[in-house]
């Protein structure tokens, strides 16, 4: 039994690629592909997603991956991986900066702790809604319904040499604004909240000059921050559910041209 050098090149590309698109895609997607975690064990777990997906996948193009051919697919595959692993990271980016909003209404501001998912340091207000929006997402089998969007990306999106149209880009780029929309609207109560109390304490200040006002000030409005983070937080905690499904919707849409 004879193998030509074409049923070769059709073997190893038949994994070849789907790897590279899933490895890509967990290194941008949230709680899949965290900074903190390992590489070893990022790609262990794309080998694995390689393993049960790629046998069910179409045939792939007879190219040679080291052709100029082949690194244009290849290009392609971790555009579109890294595209998919932005659009879901988008939810955590309304939640960190709805964060620090509140920070620093509350003076927290310069409280901060590096996030283990970027590798920068945001506020720790910041942090424990990333923590309660990492903690809903796996408790609603977001993870698992992300990794079924990978799998369905590749009967919307092929392996070739077509990639991510300009109308999914521009639809994808277009939802940061509906980041900072969501942050804000999200840190409405507490902007409310704090606010009214800034101008109370300015009203004493101008009835009472002699108070010191930093000293009763920052222990009250932290006082009354913590109070708003948790009365609010079933309401940011059902509003987190509409944040997932608005995100998925946007990577469908990306995968499938904006429609």
């Amino acid at each position: 039994m004879s193998i030509t050098s074409l049923e070769v090149m059709a073997m190893l590309t038949s994994w070849i690629w789907p790897f590279v698109r899933i490895s890509a895609f967990l290194s941008a997607a949230p709680v899949l592909g965290r900074r903190g975690t390992p590489p070893r064990v990022t790609m262990g777990l794309a080998l694995m997603l390689t393993l049960a997906i790629a046998p069910i996948l179409a045939p792939m193009p007879v190219v040679e991956p080291v052709s100029v051919a082949g690194l244009l697919i290849t290009l392609q595959q971790v555009v579109i991986g890294l595209g998919m692993g932005f659009a879901l990271r988008l939810m955590f980016m309304v939640m960190e900066l709805m964060g620090q909003i509140v920070a620093h209404l509350m003076g927290l501001g310069f409280a901060s702790m590096v996030d283990p998912a970027n590798g920068i340091n945001i506020p720790v207000v910041s942090q424990f809604y990333i923590i309660v929006l990492t903690l809903v997402f796996v408790a609603v089998d977001g993870h698992l319904l992300a990794i079924t969007v990978l799998a369905d990306s590749f009967r919307i999106l092929p392996v070739g040499f077509e990639g991510l149209s300009q109308a999914g880009l521009w639809g994808i780029t277009g939802q940061t604004g509906w980041v900072f929309a969501s942050a804000t609207l999200l840190a409405l109560p507490a902007m409310a909240t704090l606010l009214t109390v800034n101008m109370a304490f300015g009203v004493m200040t101008r009835a009472a000059p002699q108070l010191n006002i930093f000293v009763i000030g920052f222990p009250v409005a932290i006082i009354f921050g913590f109070a708003v983070m948790l009365y609010t937080l079933p309401t940011i905690a059902a509003q987190i559910s509409h944040l997932i499904d608005f995100a998925f919707v946007g990577l469908r849409g990306l995968l499938s041209g904006g429609s």
